[in-house]
């Protein structure tokens, strides 16, 4: 749990810095991702939550 935890933190730092670091920026691409079909941000996130397991999966195995 610890270890989630310690992720979760780091996901919000590394968020946290992109929005103070360029808010411009993600403003212009939330504003693109509204454009976006349902279905390609659905894949997306999939592909993304693969790279995701593969990473934990290689760190951690």
């Amino acid at each position: 749990m610890t270890d989630f935890l310690a992720a979760l933190g780091l996901v919000l730092v590394f968020e946290g810095l992109l929005y103070a670091a360029f808010p411009v920026s993600i403003m212009k691409m939330l504003e693109a991702l509204k454009e976006q079909p349902v279905s390609r941000l659905r894949i997306t996130g999939i592909v993304v939550m693969g790279i995701g397991i593969a990473i934990v999966w290689l760190v951690r195995g």
